[in-house]
């Protein structure tokens, strides 16, 4: 069994250049189906959720090429609608073929989408935008199934925020006929990314970053290059990892602006920053603040995907620290890891309450992609040595983790094997 082994204590000091934004390229790539050309994605992150959607591409009939860093997609040969279950199973981004391989085929068949365990994650908002702009969807035992002709343009309002759901909506809106306006739209950067990719492309969309976007469907769209943005939520991993072990980190291409809550939480700490040309300079050699509570919150609040890994960088604070989450009901269990390795974390109801002091080395799970990262923190910050396993999930968003933490000054390695070897 595959596992990390972190000897913690050391101190970080060094550079990172933050990769491209997994959160922005996947709907990226499901979008570039509304198209009949070649796509090029310069910059394009290579984990394994990037990796799985190339499988999805190829399946639907999409040629698919690396070079370097750039994806190229050759989409003028898809050929089927049918996501095969093994992929989409894997991933919870199949969804995203939903607004764009139905526009492209006319029907889809998706499998119920899968990806990490954190708590409830329905769909019924990305079906129901769907079927107000005129798709007929069922349910079969394998997942769903949705028939259009043509969609067309409507008027709906989300009665929930919802990232997926919104830029489902965007990508389906793009070439259906007529106008759409969607109100309580997520304001998430990906988003507005996704819509930038998008005009590049050709489409007429509106509103971006607002609760309210306004698409006008054009007939087609046509290739385009795109550049995928940085990593928010991997910068502000890398950031609570430098706050975690108290070191000093500089975050290439960390997109600043993105980051205003994280950021203002990692000040309150006593972690000291600066934007030079482009680079996130941090210093966290003052951070010994407990965090008097935080929530989770749609953008521009502070983000679920970092929730456990501020938690950990708690877990070192003297004092109490409460942290509220209020996106995911199960976004918890790697809190619970943690306590075997001397945390005092305490969980009442959607509330983590922290008592921070010294942590130590121990064999802990991960048992999702975020908190399988807040687990490496919490490792590279404890005394000893910890094993960590099911590295795999963290590969579905970090690209190269263990060679930049080593070349940051920590050890961590990957093997393969008993656990108790």
């Amino acid at each position: 069994m595959e596992r990390y082994i972190i000897e913690g204590g050391r101190p970080l000091e060094g550079s990172v250049r933050i990769q491209g934004s997994k959160n922005t390229v996947l709907p990226v790539m499901a979008a570039a189906l509304l198209q009949r050309g070649t796509v090029c994605l310069r910059r394009c992150p290579k984990i394994a959720d990037v990796r799985c959607m190339v499988e999805i591409l190829k399946s639907v009939g999409a040629g698919i090429r690396w070079r370097g860093d750039c994806l190229l997609m050759d989409c003028r040969h898809v050929h089927t609608g049918e996501i095969p279950g093994a992929y989409a199973d894997k991933m919870r981004s199949s969804i995203f073929f939903l607004g764009s391989l139905l526009p492209r085929c006319g029907r889809i068949a998706v499998s119920y989408p899968g990806g990490c365990t954190i708590g409830k994650r329905p769909v019924d908002l990305h079906l129901a935008v769907l079927k107000a702009m005129g798709a007929r969807i069922w349910e079969d035992s394998r997942g769903f199934c949705a028939l259009a002709d043509q969609l067309h343009g409507c008027r709906y309002r989300f009665p929930k925020i919802s990232v997926g759901a919104t830029e489902n909506a965007v990508m389906a809106a793009a070439t259906a006929r007529g106008e759409s306006f969607f109100s309580n739209c997520a304001r998430e950067p990906e988003i507005v990314h996704l819509c930038r990719f998008l005009k590049l492309a050709g489409a007429d969309i509106r509103g971006e970053g607002t609760t309210e976007i306004r698409v006008r469907g054009v007939r087609k769209l046509h290739p385009a290059e795109f550049t995928v943005p940085a990593d928010r939520i991997v910068a502000g991993t890398y950031l609570f990892i430098g706050a975690a072990v108290r070191g000093k980190i500089s975050l290439e291409d960390a997109p600043a602006g993105e980051l205003e809550a994280v950021l203002d939480v990692y000040q309150k700490m006593g972690g000291q920053y600066e934007v030079k040309s482009g680079t996130l300079v941090t210093d966290s050699s003052r951070i010994g603040t407990p965090v008097p509570y935080v929530e989770t919150a749609a953008y521009p609040g502070f983000p679920t995907d970092l929730q456990s890994p501020l938690a950990a960088v708690c877990a070192t604070l003297a004092g109490k620290s409460r942290i509220r989450e209020k996106i995911f009901e199960d976004r918890f269990r790697a809190a619970v890891e943690m306590q075997k390795m001397g945390a005092a974390i305490r969980r009442d109801g959607n509330v983590l309450e922290i008592s921070g002091g010294r942590l130590r080395g121990a064999g802990v799970c991960a048992w999702d992609l975020r908190g399988g990262a807040a687990l490496v923190a919490a490792g590279l910050a404890a005394e000893g040595r910890t094993e960590i396993l099911h590295p795999e999930y963290i590969d579905r968003g970090y690209e190269q983790l263990e060679k930049n933490i080593t070349l940051l000054g920590g050890k961590i390695s990957r093997i393969c094997g008993s656990i108790n070897a």
